[in-house]
């Protein structure tokens, strides 16, 4: 017997509850047309049930595997909830992942029907429809014939959306709700691994409820009057928990973005109060915002970097050491009025803040949001933990830290450094893999993989335990501070360092195209195409240049020696990044390995 500890036991308990509590609050908005258009709960609840009607109709039972394999939308949410309802558990598949990844997923969860969003994610279905024995069914959200032999029904047609539900079919799908039990699996959630094929995290109802209780609590920002703009993937646990099932259960609605490149006009167009985010979005930001102030007159550029200096102090003093002079304040508002109230515009007027995750968000990128007055809450966690684990909260704010841990929740520091934790959000364990599930764990407590250290209750990312750098001269370096250096650099979009037993860092730099032609047509530079464009003697002078300027920021043992510039950008596609982002170094070693090693030799010259 369950003492419904967070609120609820399941999520489609949760989420029942919350049409009975704000039965007239939107749930969800998505743009049709020139318009956003906003769905209540109540008929969100509708399309569940009629969604799990269907999927009863073709024999989906309790423990059954559904894959999703989409972009986010409407559809992907009310699937998500209808899968549930019938006790059966979700697979979700990003949409960037290739045909072979596609179907070691399909096959290893061992799915049963497929939901996809179109026909991009058809054919990529269709070129391994002969090696995915167990997939029954093919739905798409879209509608698109097929002249394939796959047949391809659509959302609509299982929903049978034109059906009306009856008394007796609602009461059916909701006496399923009460056999399903907080222990039960939810979703199994392929990790995108930055080495070889990933692995099957298993959350229950268990781990997700506790995770959406104590992360409500522990944001302190939510009512039921927010607004989400989603544009992460809901693949991705971060958004899945804290962008969906945390807003669900708060009555909070969730706009879906149109797509990443149309967030910032989306933003103004939905004025919403909260967003979930990688360090990415915040880094393309802050490089624009200061590439506009490269443009202005010297004194404009004076006032500009003095009011960053004086918001950077005045975040410290007034939400980590809690106290501020009234000067102070009318000096703030000063510059707040003249300058970060004009940068803030562009995220609407009703903005709490963001969320971010997925990887360590760099320092002074985070100083400069809070600097603006745009509240950047850092957490961390892996899709193993649900994912938030520790979180930065407007009543305990430590910048460079990941907050302090959610309730319930410990937190411990292994001999070599290693970040153990152990709560109630911790997952059950991999799917069909009881030696790597025995791997994670010591004892009761599950191994991050990161280095941390905890400092006045506060928890601090080092680096990844695998991916720490030892060199020759037995020197511990962390690749990804290095990494973010580099990358807030105008002229350089991606970096990876390299130097694991060797006696120096080198690194390749992939460079902002749209930056380097801007500065070969100011300079009048002669070039073929962009690979012959970045061995230019000029290009590699600047290079120099801006690689020096962040040398100059490091210790001597971590500076970049050598470097290369490759003219094409890691891509999901090329292997060299996975779905979150994350460099798979082992790949990108693998493929540029003679560049690499070229660097170390004493003709470095030729590796460009």
């Amino acid at each position: 017997m369950s003492d419904k500890k967070y609120g609820y036991d399941t999520i489609v308990e949760m989420f029942k509850g919350t049409v009975e509590k704000y039965p007239k609050n939107m749930a969800f908005g998505y743009k049709k047309g020139d318009q956003f258009v906003h769905i209540p709960y109540t008929r969100y609840y509708e399309l569940v049930l009629m969604m799990a009607r269907g999927l009863k109709k073709i024999g989906i039972k309790k423990g059954d595997r559904i894959a999703i394999l989409s972009e986010n939308r409407p559809g992907w949410i009310i699937t998500d909830m209808a899968i549930q309802m019938c006790g059966a558990i979700t697979v979700p598949i990003y949409p960037t992942n290739t045909p072979e990844t596609i179907e070691y997923i399909l096959n290893n969860s061992e799915s049963r029907a497929i939901f996809i969003s179109n026909k991009i994610q058809f054919e990529k279905l269709y070129s391994i429809k002969d090696n995915i024995p167990t997939v029954e069914y093919v739905f798409s959200f879209d509608r698109f014939l097929s002249d394939k032999k796959l047949p391809v029904f659509t959302f609509l047609q299982i929903s049978e959306i034109s059906i009306m539900l009856t008394e007796e079919e609602k009461v059916m799908i909701e006496k399923g709700i009460e056999e399903i039990n907080p222990e039960d699996v939810a979703t199994i959630i392929y990790t995108s691994g930055t080495t070889g094929f990933p692995k099957g995290v298993m959350l229950t109802h268990k781990n997700l409820m506790s995770e959406v209780y104590l992360g409500t609590r522990k944001i302190e920002l939510l009512t039921n009057k927010e607004i989400f703009l989603s544009f992460l993937p809901l693949s991705h646990i971060l958004e899945r928990s804290v962008g969906y099932y945390i807003p669900v259960y708060n009555g909070c609605e969730i706009v879906f973005a149109e797509n990443i490149d149309k967030v910032a006009q989306n933003i103004l167009e939905v004025n919403p109060t909260l967003m979930i985010s990688v360090p990415r979005l915040f880094e393309k930001i802050y490089s624009r915002v200061y590439e506009n102030v490269h443009a202005m007159s010297p004194f404009k550029k004076s006032l500009f970097h003095k009011a960053i200096e004086f918001g950077r102090w005045y975040v410290h003093k007034k939400h980590e050491e809690k106290q501020v002079d009234s000067l102070s304040e009318i000096k703030y508002k000063f510059y707040d009025k003249l300058i970060f109230s004009k940068i803030r515009q562009r995220f609407g007027t009703r903005f709490k803040g963001f969320v971010s995750g997925g990887a360590p968000l760099d320092r002074n990128i985070n100083e400069f949001f809070w600097a603006i007055g745009v509240q950047v809450y850092e957490g961390y966690g892996l899709t193993e933990t649900s994912p938030g684990i520790c979180i930065n909260c407007p009543s305990k704010v430590k910048i460079g830290s990941v907050g302090t841990p959610f309730e319930e929740t410990e937190f411990k520091i292994a001999e070599d450094g290693e970040i153990l934790v152990k709560g109630p959000m911790i997952m059950k364990g991999y799917y069909k893999n009881a030696e790597a599930t025995k791997e994670a764990f010591d004892g009761e407590w599950f191994k991050t993989g990161d280095i941390g250290e905890i400092r006045d209750g506060f928890i601090y990312i080092v680096d990844r335990k695998k991916e720490l750098i030892v060199t020759s001269g037995g020197k511990n370096i962390s690749p990804q501070h290095i990494e973010n250096e580099l990358k807030l650099d105008k002229y350089i979009s991606q970096a990876y360092v390299h130097g694991d037993k060797k006696p120096y860092l080198v690194a390749l730099l992939i460079p902002n195209v749209e930056r380097l032609i801007e500065f070969a047509k100011e300079k009048e530079l002669n070039y073929l195409d962009l690979a012959d464009l970045a061995k230019h003697p000029e290009i590699i002078k600047l290079f120099n240049e801006r690689v020096s300027l962040v040398n100059s920021k490091l210790a001597k043992y971590e500076t970049i020696k050598r470097f290369a510039i490759i003219p094409t950008e890691f891509t999901i596609e090329g292997g060299e990044i996975t779905p979150t982002l994350k460099l798979r170094r082992k790949n990108i070693y693998k493929k540029y390995e003679s560049i690499i090693e070229c660097l170390y030799s004493d003709n470095n010259e030729n590796c460009r």
